[in-house]
């Protein structure tokens, strides 16, 4: 396993690395209990609004961000994914800071979805802040329940982007 004092975290356009993350995907929760299945999981690289954060640790993939940059939810976690490997390490709290961020640079809202049973990933999100704001049943696949979390520095009129 690498050090992951050599972790690089980098906005990345190379559709290349896009199977090795939707495989990742497939192989880890919340993925495997709503039966997303490979293809699934590479559509949701799919989009122009789209922007895809990779953190590497050596020639690893140690996991990913992929953000919604446009739109009424431009400032939207889609997906948020660290490898089995590197978990517990503290990649996912990097992902989050380097996201939060890049987000407010043009948002002051950060939106993100988790699955009511990943516990793990929920008391992550509401360290960094974020607060329920809503519950989608049925959202992903019948029978599971995904929260809608935000955390918000201010309303959208008016916000002025750090720099």
């Amino acid at each position: 396993m690498s050090n992951i004092e050599d972790l690089k975290i980098s906005i990345t356009s190379d559709p290349g690395k896009f199977p090795d993350c939707a495989r990742m995907m497939t192989t880890t929760d919340p993925w495997i209990s709503l039966e997303m299945d490979y293809e699934q999981c590479l559509k949701a690289f799919e989009g122009s609004c789209k922007e895809i954060c990779i953190a590497e640790s050596g020639n690893d993939i140690a996991g990913f961000v992929i953000m919604q940059t446009c739109g009424s939810f431009s400032g939207y976690i889609q997906t948020i994914c660290v490898s089995e490997k590197y978990r517990g390490m503290g990649i996912g709290t990097k992902l989050l800071e380097f996201s939060e961020k890049r987000i407010l640079s043009y948002s002051p809202n950060i939106f993100i979805c988790v699955s009511s049973f990943n516990s793990g990933a929920i008391r992550l999100y509401e360290s960094f802040g974020f607060k329920l704001i809503g519950e989608l049943n049925n959202f992903v696949k019948d029978g599971f329940t995904e929260l809608l979390l935000r955390k918000s520095v201010g309303p959208r009129v008016g916000y002025i982007a750090k720099k």
